[in-house]
């Protein structure tokens, strides 16, 4: 199993584990603190992006696939970013400190650079196929 497809599976079984820990769980406490939104947001993106991550490693495994270091840093970026978007959310949701807030917007940034890079990757292969 490659490494893509592994970090899939742990964003996938993670995101899941803590959706249902807070579903179940959490759900009074995080009601009680009036933070049950931000918990489910933070699942929200880290689910998607475990989704997007999947789909990004079979890609990867298709032979036509000749811009695997676009993809390399689209799956980086995705990977940090779900770890301090959603992460953050989640010790915050739970009452972690609050110095942790700009953890979350910079967690979005590495989610946007991700596709950013899917997006570059796209007019590099455009380019390509033009000069052909």
């Amino acid at each position: 199993m490659g490494r893509m497809k592994a970090a899939a599976g742990i964003l996938g079984l993670t995101g899941l584990a803590l959706g249902a820990f807070g579903a179940h769980a959490l759900k009074s406490r995080l009601s009680a603190a009036g933070t049950l939104t931000n918990w489910e947001t933070a699942v929200h993106y880290h689910l998607i992006h475990a989704v997007a991550l999947l789909a990004l490693a079979a890609i990867n495994t298709l032979p036509a696939s000749r811009s695997a270091r676009w993809h390399d840093r689209a799956a980086l970026s995705w990977i940090i970013g779900a770890c301090c978007f959603s992460g953050s959310l989640y010790l915050m949701a739970l009452g972690g400190p609050r110095w942790l807030w700009p953890v979350t917007p910079l967690g979005g940034l590495f989610l946007l650079a991700g596709w950013g890079c899917l997006l570059v990757r796209e007019q590099s292969s455009d380019s390509a196929d033009k000069k052909i």
